[in-house]
């Protein structure tokens, strides 16, 4: 299994999957068809939970994203509680700006949602 890197644009997160149990989305997503955006990223995903790390860590780091981009996050942060069945452990951290509560309350939303404890760090 390759890892899998997705460039920062205006509109699309910085992605890094790496077999090694490195998830990593940064920035903003408000691409037009996150469906076809996210197609590579729910593929590499559907491989990884089959032979994951013996520990997944999930790195979100979002400045701002749509609707449907919350949705693909869900179902992404859903297919992550499946490490488990495998016997291997995940952990997700929430990083947010200060001052920045939209961000907190929708990473708060999601770890409520799917019943994920995730860590939160406040950036300056």
């Amino acid at each position: 299994m390759k890892e899998l890197k997705i460039p920062l644009t205006k509109t699309s997160p910085e992605i890094i999957l790496s077999p090694d149990g490195l998830i990593k989305i940064r920035g903003r997503s408000i691409h037009e068809d996150v469906g076809e955006f996210y197609s590579s990223v729910e593929k590499w995903m559907n491989e990884y939970i089959n032979t994951p790390a013996d520990i997944t860590c999930v790195e979100m780091n979002l400045e701002y994203f749509n609707s449907a981009s919350a949705k693909i996050f869900i179902n992404l942060l859903e297919k992550i509680k499946r490490v488990t069945l495998k016997n291997k452990k995940y952990v997700v951290n929430w990083y947010y700006e200060e001052g920045d509560e939209d961000i907190l309350e929708r990473g708060e939303y999601f770890s409520s949602v799917l019943d994920i404890p995730f860590n939160f760090f406040m950036i300056s």
